[in-house]
């Protein structure tokens, strides 16, 4: 367990307000073409391209190119760019090489053939992770992600352990259950997860096509109330949402998550798998948004026995749920705190 005056360290290196930023609680065969395609997205660089055996995976790379490989994963319906603008300079600084790739479905990552099924599911996701690393050739990194990018990591951490030196997840243990996917949750919940239940219909496949920046901007504002984001940061974000299977991963994403599309033959063994609710062994560090309006804050406790290694939760002080980008500094301090767990 790290202590709290290795933890005020990790702060106060990540930043000089860092000190604020958390409050703990809970104890616990790839072809690479590296080569930029000249747009520049402010400090993270040009925008780099990797292949895999299913996708052309679009990424940016900061920091010291021998440095400690972080993966830094977006969420939806956000952008890589603006969730991890100060967090990668500011692990970069620190002698990490910070890896940001975009989502399936998002920015200039294609799938390479027409055929294949745009799928969402969450060990699509975690498939990529790992996939992402062999294209690059990174046998091990540490995992920093929220939302679809939490998701992806902590299927990787749990599946494939031996690549992950240590994960941070912004709202716990985020592996679905799908075995109960048809439970209902409280309605306080649910109503929160508004969007999951649109998009099981055509009409909610028709509003996501027709009106992408609309819908992004509610979820925006609902989701993170007291984030009070830019039209410019906005604007850069809705880049992403012209990619050719946006719409189409999206909603397989949440119609595959609550049990009403079947996935993708190529990931089933690996949906068997997660089905057993898989435990986290390597060290990580969970964060919850005090102002999250989709998932409330709580204490960890819920969802600790998922994670048998080290393990630390802490409750972040005005942040919603992009929280890298709200609250940069307190994400920073949680990856330099699970680095320092090993």
């Amino acid at each position: 367990m790290i202590s709290r005056r290795r933890l005020t360290q990790a702060m106060a290196a990540a930043a000089a307000t860092g000190a604020a930023g958390l409050t703990g609680s809970g104890q616990a065969s790839a072809r690479t073409d590296t080569a930029p395609t000249g747009r520049i997205a402010r400090d993270l660089g040009p925008v780099r391209h990797t292949r895999t055996d299913v996708l052309d995976i679009a990424y940016h790379d900061v920091g010291p190119a021998h440095g400690k490989p972080v993966i830094l994963l977006h969420g939806w319906p956000f952008s890589p760019v603006g969730s991890y603008a100060e967090v990668a300079p500011a692990l970069a600084r620190r002698g990490y090489r910070c890896y940001i790739p975009y989502l399936r479905g998002h920015g200039e990552t294609r799938f390479l053939r027409d055929d294949t099924l745009r799928s969402g599911e969450q060990a699509a996701l975690g498939a990529d992770l790992i996939a992402f690393m062999d294209a690059l050739r990174l046998p091990r990194a540490l995992f920093a992600g929220y939302d679809w990018g939490g998701r992806a990591g902590d299927v990787a951490a749990a599946l494939w352990p031996e690549r992950c030196t240590g994960v941070v997840s912004v709202n716990g243990y985020l592996i679905q259950n799908l075995a109960v996917a048809q439970e209902p949750l409280a309605p306080a919940l649910e109503e929160g997860y508004w969007y999951f239940f649109y998009f099981l219909t055509e009409r909610g496949r028709k509003g996501l096509q027709r009106n992408r920046e609309d819908l992004a901007r509610v979820v925006w504002h609902r989701n993170s109330p007291q984030w009070q984001f830019t039209e410019a940061e906005f604007a850069q974000a809705a880049e992403l949402w012209t990619n050719p299977d946006y719409v189409d991963v999206v909603i397989h994403s949440y119609r595959h998550r609550l049990a009403a599309a079947p996935g993708d033959p190529r990931y089933a063994e690996l949906e068997k798998r997660l089905l057993e609710q898989p435990k986290i062994t390597v060290p990580a560090v969970t964060l919850d948004g005090q102002a999250d309006g989709v998932i409330p804050p709580t204490d960890g406790t819920g969802y600790a026995a998922h994670f048998s290694g080290p393990w630390k939760h802490h409750v972040v002080p005005g942040a919603g749920h992009n929280l890298p980008q709200e609250r940069p500094e307190a994400f920073t301090a949680a990856i330099l705190e699970v680095d320092a767990m090993r």
